[in-house]
């Protein structure tokens, strides 16, 4: 009886077409099989749940006497997303909806904490050590990324991955794209909240696309010859406004990425944004991304120079699709945004095999897994190291070599991976024409892979977008609070 309840529940929320309906049903299938019991308990050999208490009741007394000093000082004692183990990929696992309530209620109280510290209730501790504080606090907790894989005309699986996210107040400050996830990025990451809405539209999409079917059923065709710079940047200029890097930030204060590959051997491979590349243009940026080789010609970058006029950016370097030497550049977005948390959509067809949605655990299967994949990359570097100069006698041979080791030698996970259910896709239409039906049904497969991830996602960011909220409150405070001084001090 349990199970065909059970059975009929995931039928629920397999045919859900809202996130509120989706998350009815798997609050029910936890509550019938007995995972809502799981949540409950505190008990997993998965995290320190011992410690994890002992904080939650230390926080909620200091809170409740009102110690502000003290809250602040437990707090210091450490702040960040995986604290105790609270991120391992079990905990999220297990149940449909959620995961165990002393994680959940953790997060919260350090929310609140956090929130409290920030209000006007807290003047008896000085502005300039609580901004200290926040700014120390937001370093040592990191913050996520959304970063989209190379996609082809799949890229409308990530425009629903977007659109879940961003419905739900979830989507992350930072985007990274390469290919197809670099158009989605720059649509999301050009236009502010307002026009989103009429972006994330199938309708709108379709009808886009459908002016330039031409085009696409050439590609489909794997006819190189008729793929045309100009005609893709034909396509660009309707979807993306003409703004640098920099500028879009300023317009929407996302931080867009975009992965780029050098045409060049001996060249290394760039990550685009606006602290690296503030006057790069964000259209030939997507262009040379999504630059497939074979079917496209490699692409020029452009900047606004101090004219303010559009100019060449190292004129003497051309680019193309960024998937084939980093299509999640994990290292980059640590490294200039301090990210050490990652939500990754993996649509492209040739790593499935090879990932799922549950890298992150720790089975002896995975374990095995993870091995193999290991070993067989080094015995296909090192065969190719071998063969480097009879290789090298045919450049055609050459370059095919360096484009398969580009690929073979990247990872295309993170910490929570959203893939679609559907794991093959015809790689001949990999490039193919999408028909309306198609791209509603991809932006649905999007969203409905996203809405098992939400619960995860809410938690696990929730500490990092409070902090984010409250320094962006607090650093719009700070010229009236200095202006303030100044006056009382004369």
């Amino acid at each position: 009886m349990i199970f065909s309840v059970a059975k009929r529940l995931q039928a629920d929320m397999d045919a859900a077409t809202s996130y509120e309906e989706w998350k009815d049903a798997a609050i029910a299938h936890d509550k019938e099989t007995g995972v809502a019991e799981w949540k409950k308990s505190d008990e997993s050999k998965h995290f320190d749940y011992a410690s994890i208490r002992q904080r939650l009741r230390k926080l909620r007394r200091l809170r409740a006497k009102g110690d502000h000093a003290g809250i602040l000082f437990a707090l210091n004692e450490g702040i960040h997303g995986n604290i105790a183990g609270m991120g391992h990929a079990r905990l999220h696992s297990k149940a449909k909806f959620g995961t165990k309530k002393l994680i959940v209620d953790y997060v919260d109280e350090v929310a609140g904490a956090l929130e409290l510290l920030a209000s006007a209730d807290a003047d008896d501790i000085p502005f300039a050590e609580r901004l200290d504080f926040f700014r120390r606090a937001q370093h040592c907790n990191g913050c996520s990324a959304l970063m989209m894989s190379g996609a082809g005309t799949l890229l409308f699986f990530h425009v629903g991955v977007a659109k879940a996210l961003w419905q739900l107040n979830l989507l992350p400050g930072i985007l990274s794209g390469s290919s197809g996830g670099a158009i989605v990025g720059s649509l999301v990451s050009t236009h502010a909240d307002k026009g989103l809405e009429r972006i994330f539209e199938p309708e709108n999409l379709v009808h886009e696309i459908e002016r330039d079917e031409g085009i696409l059923r050439h590609l489909s065709a794997f006819k190189p010859d008729i793929a045309k710079a100009e005609d893709i940047q034909e396509v660009l200029e309707r979807l993306i406004p003409d703004l640098t890097f920099l500028e879009a930030f300023e317009r929407t204060g996302r931080h867009l990425n975009v992965s780029i590959a050098a045409a060049e051997k001996h060249q290394t491979s760039r990550l685009l944004n606006a602290i690296t590349t503030p006057t790069v243009y964000v259209r030939e940026a997507v262009m040379a991304s999504a630059a497939i080789p074979g079917f496209f010609p490699p692409v020029a970058l452009a900047a606004k120079n101090d004219q303010g006029k559009r100019q060449a950016y190292l004129p003497a370097r051309k680019w193309v699709d960024g998937s084939l030497s980093d299509d999640l550049p994990t290292k980059r977005l640590a490294r200039v945004y301090g990210v050490n948390h990652f939500i990754v959509s993996q649509v492209n067809p040739h790593v499935f095999p090879f990932v799922n949605d549950s890298e992150g655990e720790k089975s002896v299967l995975s374990t095995v897994k993870h091995a193999t994949k290991e070993t067989a990359r080094e015995w296909i570097n090192a065969g190719a190291a071998l063969l480097e100069k009879p290789l090298a006698l045919n450049p055609v041979v050459g370059r095919l070599t360096n484009v398969a080791l580009g690929i073979i030698n990247q990872d295309y996970v993170g910490d929570i991976n959203i893939l679609p259910d559907q794991r093959f896709f015809n790689p001949l239409r990999w490039l193919a024409h999408r028909s309306v039906e198609e791209v509603i049904d991809l932006i649905a497969m999007g969203e409905k892979a996203t809405w098992p991830k939400i619960e995860q996602i809410r938690v696990q960011t929730k500490i990092s977008r409070k902090l984010e909220q409250i320094l962006g409150e607090l650093d719009h405070r700070l010229p009236r609070i200095s202006g303030s001084m100044r006056r009382h001090a004369s």
